[in-house]
């Protein structure tokens, strides 16, 4: 990471506070949660084949959410800090942390259908968040023995983990919209009407279809331009994503270009727009293209 990256200016024109860690701990601070997201998916590894069961809102949680969702919480509460822990596994019994405060969001199983179905689109979210914005974040995804990580105004970057090591980190960056063709990512669980009516008004698109978080790591690292949700998504679905993709160079707003509001009582983000490139993807498609479904 470098402390004066060229897209600390797209993070403040964005409004984004840059993390107020010491310098001097951001590799620390970025290894430590890195080495806790690994144990995490080593657990997760360890469960295949575990139960499945139906949570009070009609979506499955199995024995690896479980399995992770205790890994995390004790590796993240061995960190200095002491920072409050809003996890999905167990934020109806979490008392929300006020937006000043610092507090880490955790997904510790992102993309739970694609794991009971045997794909590899499934994840670990952690990110911490400072002043209602995600500063950091990490997501590993086990099955691909991939991680992307990030820092907003300090760079992103992806590495390889092999059993508890993680291998020397790549810099990544997002890209321009190439002329031509747009690749845009979609949810392969949850892509509905609303979305597809944009898609259907956006000119020049391939789509890609892809579970989890990993959708935001590919407008990280260059592979697409665009990842459009036009329908809810909770807070820790996104945050890490947000969070890497905006140490990457990119950008996710609102549907009208607003700031996301995290840290809501429902703990809900009703929409949102996330491009790799902000100014190429608004000059070629514009932030909402008019007569689109809202």
């Amino acid at each position: 990471m470098v402390d004066d990256a060229p897209w600390d200016q797209e993070a403040r024109r964005q409004g984004v506070p840059l993390s107020k860690l010491d310098p001097a701990d951001y590799p620390d601070a970025l290894n430590a949660l890195t080495q806790v997201s690994i144990a995490a998916a080593n657990a997760i590894r360890g469960t295949l084949g575990g139960s499945i069961r139906t949570k009070a809102d009609g979506s499955p949680v199995t024995s690896a959410d479980e399995a992770a969702e205790a890994v995390i919480a004790d590796g993240l509460a061995r960190l200095g800090g002491s920072f409050p822990i809003v996890s999905e596994e167990s934020a109806e019994s979490t008392t929300l942390p006020a937006k000043s405060d610092r507090y880490y969001l955790v997904d510790p199983l992102d993309g739970t259908k694609e794991f009971i179905a045997g794909r590899d689109e499934y994840t670990v979210n952690i990110a911490l968040l400072s002043e209602g914005f995600p500063v950091l974040g990490v997501i590993t995804a086990p099955a691909l023995g991939l991680i992307w990580r990030g820092i907003v105004g300090r760079g992103a970057e992806r590495l390889e983990f092999v059993a508890e090591k993680a291998l020397p980190p790549q810099p990544i960056h997002s890209r321009s919209v190439p002329a031509g063709e747009c690749i845009v990512m979609v949810s392969r669980s949850h892509l509905d009407a609303p979305t597809e009516a944009y898609l259907h008004r956006l000119p020049h698109v391939r789509r890609i279809g892809c579970g989890s978080s990993l959708k935001f790591c590919r407008l990280a690292e260059g592979a697409a331009d665009h990842y459009p949700r036009l329908g809810p998504t909770m807070d820790w679905d996104i945050a890490a994503g947000h969070a890497i993709l905006v140490a990457a160079g990119g950008i996710v707003t609102g549907l009208d270009g607003s700031a996301l509001q995290y840290g809501t009582p429902d703990l809900r983000i009703p929409s949102f727009l996330a491009w790799g490139n902000p100014a190429g993807g608004e000059k070629k498609l514009g932030t909402f293209p008019k007569g689109a479904a809202r």
